[in-house]
């Protein structure tokens, strides 16, 4: 079951919940965080933003990100090291953590997959968006989630978690997320990357999978997905055989 918080501004919690910092309105999140950290203020690791209604909301490939009443919008900052693994890999760190977020509130754990690059979707829907930007040795990593309600979009099918189910309230997601991503975050230092890869490679849909990408250039690419590379690239595999390598694009799935 979803935990209660009965906390508003900002917060954290003397355990284990980063500090999360709540706004009432703002443009973006994400450019928010980003603009503080070009101004020189020393965000620590770990603190979030998270607002009750976005003006500017952005998605990846510059869409816009739609908020609504009870849904999630928030972004964090990381502070890169040379230790690190490969940033690139940090998508599927907030894939995961979302996605082991979300898992145990819904009656059917088969509902939720992860879809390449950095999508979660809900009984084959969108419900959540992700976007990460570097600036400064750092990474800022924007999560939007529809929790009570799903906008209109055209091209695509998209969901709410109320749909599945009881939805948590925003601030109980925002803590429960903050505790997730440190968590996902830690064993990315700890085990590297190929074990995330490993962990999103199986809450992902099956070898196999007919898809359709839209390459960085916007041309549609056909074939079936065949696992990841080491550094996180999708491995396509083409009708006639031979498998290309997409470091970025849009992936749908295809109809069986």
């Amino acid at each position: 079951m979803w935990p209660i918080s009965p906390q508003h501004r900002l917060q954290s919690s003397p355990d284990v919940t980063p500090p999360i910092e709540y706004v009432c309105e703002t443009g973006s999140t994400n450019a928010d965080l980003l603009s503080r950290l070009r101004a020189g203020e020393a965000l620590d690791e770990g603190h979030w933003l998270v607002a009750d209604r976005q003006t500017a909301g952005r998605g990846r490939q510059g869409r816009a990100w739609l908020d609504g009443p009870g849904n999630f919008m928030g972004s964090t900052v990381v502070r890169l090291s040379d230790r690190d693994p490969p940033a690139s890999s940090l998508s599927f760190v907030a894939a995961l953590a979302v996605y082991e977020t979300v898992l145990p509130g819904l009656a059917d754990p088969f509902a939720l997959m992860l879809k390449w690059p950095n999508d979660v979707l809900l009984e084959g829907a969108k419900f959540c968006g992700l976007l990460l930007e570097a600036e400064r040795g750092h990474v800022v990593i924007g999560i939007g989630v529809n929790l009570a309600a799903a906008p209109q979009v055209t091209d695509r099918a998209v969901r709410a978690l109320s749909q599945s189910g009881p939805a948590p309230s925003r601030d109980a997601f925002a803590q429960a997320l903050a505790r997730q991503f440190a968590t996902e975050l830690q064993r990315w230092r700890d085990y590297g990357s190929e074990t995330i890869l490993r962990r999103w490679k199986a809450a992902a849909h099956p070898p196999g999978t007919r898809l359709r990408v839209h390459d960085a250039d916007g041309q549609p690419v056909q074939g079936t997905y065949d696992g990841l590379g080491d550094d996180g690239a999708l491995r396509l595999r083409l009708a006639d055989g031979t498998t290309h390598i997409m470091h970025a694009g849009d992936v749908m799935l295809e109809d069986k």
